[in-house]
């Protein structure tokens, strides 16, 4: 879990939370969903905003159900209070469920062996049980030819009041590009499932299919409730070609640190492990106390932007596990400036998609796998 911090003092770094843009893009995304509920998703503690306080900013917004992937976000969500609709489908043989069931959370089952483990966990309620096809994305879920076994488990297990067929579900493999034929032929196994489905008199009260891409570009996707995660952050499933702020979403995490010494070095000085760069002519380097071992991508070295002095500055030299270095030009700073290194955009500083742009990956990555060395600070910006 990430840590939060209240300190009066001065941080090495931190990232900022503002958890009125949560409630935002919530809001922004129940409106896309058209009618179906929308199903906040917080797996990953929240893609590194933290799990918790994502979860009620969602609830506050009117998200009617949360996503956990596994079994300890799902638990650790009802015991931080959470008592709605909570959704959790990635389990492994033996896993203790008993908890889980005993909490009402809603589980996933995409083969027999599950449903056999979700009975045998059963005591005083049913499993609540979505069960997952897979329409083509060939992870989770069982295959259409493997669908009707998958029924027929749960079926004799409904019957025998051990579970109880909440709800069918599958995952999209392309929706972040929204015209690929391969969305077209996912909703079209998708919807045969659920015909099968009810050739074995299953009637399952959820219908989920669409995940961020989908909710937003999607609409035939919806069915009666869709699956958020990554939009829910702000950040757009789309990357540059379509912008948060084209989809009326707001980023919620800035990171910042501290630079941790300023110094000047002649032309011709190499910097960090390698000296994979070196100064063209006499530069300021200011030194931030961040790297990889706090989850910044190391692929990103060379080349990943920071806001420094409101000027767009460049890491320069290798990420190291605890810091990295700015070329800082010819700037005026000291030890104890504050850099941006992404944040909104609003104030022309770096964003997360550009960070991803260096790191050769997604948005995803560059706020998910902060670590919890970095501090969540949790702000307001409507209170």
């Amino acid at each position: 879990m990430t840590m939060s911090t209240h300190q009066s003092h001065p941080v090495r770094a931190e990232a900022v939370v503002d958890l009125a843009a949560i409630r935002h893009n919530v809001t922004t995304l129940r409106a896309r969903a058209a009618g179906a509920q929308v199903m906040t998703v917080v797996k990953a503690d929240g893609y590194g905003h933290g799990m918790v306080q994502v979860a009620r900013a969602a609830r506050e917004a009117g998200a009617g159900w949360i996503g956990a992937a596994v079994l300890e976000e799902a638990l650790a969500l009802r015991e931080s209070g959470d008592t709605g609709p909570i959704f959790c489908w990635l389990t492994t043989p033996g896993e203790p469920l008993t908890d889980a069931i005993d909490a009402g959370i809603d589980l996933s089952a995409g083969a027999p062996w599950e449903i056999d483990e979700l009975a045998a966990g059963v005591t005083d309620r049913p499993a609540r049980v979505h069960l997952k096809i897979d329409t083509g994305m060939s992870r989770g879920g069982a295959v259409p030819e493997e669908w009707p076994a998958l029924i027929r488990a749960a079926v004799r297990e409904q019957a025998a009041g051990r579970i109880e067929i909440k709800g069918i579900w599958s995952h999209l493999a392309s929706s972040d590009e929204p015209k690929s034929p391969v969305n077209e032929s996912q909703l079209a196994t998708f919807t045969e499932a659920i015909e099968v489905a009810e050739s074995f008199g299953i009637d399952a009260e959820f219908k989920h299919l669409a995940n961020s891409g989908a909710t937003l570009a999607l609409p035939e996707t919806h069915f009666n409730l869709v699956r958020p995660g990554v939009a829910t952050y702000g950040l757009s499933p789309f990357g540059h070609a379509l912008p948060s702020s084209e989809l009326g979403l707001k980023p919620a995490m800035t990171l910042k640190a501290r630079l941790a010494m300023v110094k000047r070095v002649p032309a011709g000085a190499g910097v960090s492990y390698g000296l994979t760069w070196t100064a063209p002519r006499p530069s300021t380097l200011g030194l931030i106390p961040l790297g990889y071992g706090d989850g910044l991508p190391r692929h990103a070295s060379n080349g990943a932007p920071v806001q420094a002095g409101g000027q767009r500055r460049t890491v320069v030299g290798r990420i190291c596990m605890d810091q990295c270095v700015v070329n800082l030009e010819d700037d005026q700073a000291a030890a104890g400036d504050e850099v941006v290194l992404f944040g909104p955009g609003t104030s022309g500083e770096p964003t997360a998609d550009d960070w991803a742009d260096a790191a050769g990956t997604i948005n995803y990555e560059i706020v998910t796998r902060l670590g919890a060395r970095i501090p969540r600070r949790y702000v307001d910006s409507e209170r």
